[in-house]
């Protein structure tokens, strides 16, 4: 059984659907003003991996990954461009899109744009100030009221004291609390047009995080199995869609909160102050798109992701182990489920989606396939194909990386641990190492003075 690390439950909990067999999930996008990072990466990825694994556990999935059309930021920087928010917002769709797909993210069953769904914010807003959560401050914003919902911190784990003590948190004057948060904002004269909605409270444009509420509640039901996103959203935008959700509707709003860790540089939190700030495409011009895929899920998705070079060419290579015993493997076959190797991959991924468990079944069947054990690479791929890797020509894809991305120099070194291990009489060391040079498509030859060595 598929058991998830629940945020708000604080534990692993057995995943039951609300509806039998289906399962609904929502995920918070991208803010669409520039081009993604890796930061996105790991979120458009992570869940890409949720959803083929729901899917291949035989669950009809809903997937909604929402778009942040409209904000400060966007606004910002469409004046700075001179353009309006429309084509600044479709130019970085688009290039969002791009970016998935090179990553390999299947998209969504719905990818809503916020500005399509201001009509249900405004409906929500209306029903939360008839319920008493929302009222008018000094500056003609609508506010949610922190104080009035007594389960606000659930998701945080944090009471109201803590969170007035510790968060940073925007202070408006004319909020009956600092926590207070908003939900609509009063136009401004200096904002153009296109950002200026007809409201009952009078023009303006609807804050961050209403836009979630509405858009999930409109597309999955006020109640629905799994939310999903970054650990920076869990406070304060995800404690605040509970709150207004479950203002509104006066029932749970989620089962299951997801979140997955963040991406550090260089053990650094990646950061434009620091100039370690990568995006997409930066790191797609010096490596491949299927390398970084797997080293964003060779890392369980809790857990902080570390980026640097080192990193990657890591994953170069033991990606380039796996295609290696792929080698004269073709067409597509489905996965066997009670075959020793499949039954593990099962096991992992239902353990809240141990990827790093399932790859380490990857690299045992690979190791199978290069002791003679061939029969066994048609599983092999089919169980990759499961997390979206392996599903290239080998031959093309170890063309396009010769040696596995290794330089002569790191070969030698190789090659001269592995004299040095058979010295010692280390021989599974010695083998293990016989085995990456030869995954890496490097041929040793032992003879009377020593071991040379070609590239295959």
């Amino acid at each position: 059984m598929l058991k998830i690390y629940n945020t708000l439950a604080r534990e692993k909990q057995a995943f039951v659907p609300i509806s039998p067999g289906r399962v609904n999930m929502y995920v918070c996008g991208m803010t669409v003003y520039d081009f993604c990072h890796l930061g996105h990466a790991r979120v458009m990825v992570v869940f890409d991996m949720v959803a083929r694994w729901l899917r291949a556990s035989g669950y009809a999935l809903t997937y909604v990954r929402n778009i942040t059309d409209i904000d400060d930021k966007i606004i910002r920087r469409a004046a700075e461009n001179g353009e309006s928010i429309r084509q600044l917002t479709d130019r970085y769709i688009a290039a969002m899109n791009e970016d998935a797909a090179a990553l390999g993210v299947l998209r969504p069953d719905a990818e809503p744009r916020a500005t399509d769904y201001v009509d249900r914010m405004l409906e929500m807003i209306g029903v939360l100030e008839r319920n008493g959560y929302a009222y008018v401050a000094e500056n003609r914003d609508i506010c949610y009221s922190v104080r009035r919902f007594e389960g606000y911190g659930k998701l945080s784990g944090k009471s109201l004291e803590d969170l007035r003590a510790g968060e940073r948190v925007d202070v408006m004057a004319g909020k009956q609390d600092p926590l207070d948060f908003v939900l609509w904002k009063h136009a401004r004269d200096d904002e153009p047009a296109e950002v200026k909605w007809q409201s009952p409270w009078g023009p303006g444009r609807p804050g961050w995080h209403i836009e979630c509420s509405a858009m999930g509640s409109q597309l999955l039901g006020r109640h629905f199995d799994i939310h999903g996103g970054g650990q920076d959203l869990q406070f304060p935008h995800h404690e605040n869609e509970i709150a207004q959700s479950e203002g509104a509707h006066q029932c749970r709003f989620v089962n299951y909160w997801m979140h997955n860790g963040f991406v550090r540089v260089d053990d650094e939190k990646m950061s434009k102050s620091l100039g370690n700030f990568f995006t997409i495409r930066e790191v797609l011009k010096k490596y491949d798109a299927e390398v970084v895929r797997f080293f964003i899920l060779r890392a369980h998705y809790r857990s902080p992701l570390n980026y640097s070079d080192h990193h990657l060419d890591d994953a170069r290579q033991a990606l380039t182990r796996l295609y290696t015993a792929l080698k004269g493997t073709s067409g597509t076959v489905e996965v066997d489920w009670n075959e020793t190797h499949g039954r593990r991959f099962k096991e992992a991924l239902d353990d809240d989606f141990g990827t790093p468990e399932a790859m380490a079944v990857l690299f045992d069947l690979a190791g199978a396939v290069n002791r003679g054990e061939v029969a066994l690479a048609p599983q092999l791929k089919a169980l990759a194909g499961v997390l979206g890797l392996l599903q290239r020509d080998p031959v093309e894809f170890l063309q396009a990386t010769p040696s596995g991305g290794l330089s002569n120099e790191e070969i030698e070194a190789k090659v001269g641990a592995r004299s040095t291990a058979k010295k010692a009489r280390n021989f599974a060391e010695a083998d293990r190492l016989r085995d990456e040079l030869k995954a890496a498509g490097v041929v040793l030859e032992d003879g009377p003075q020593g071991t040379s060595w070609r590239r295959a």
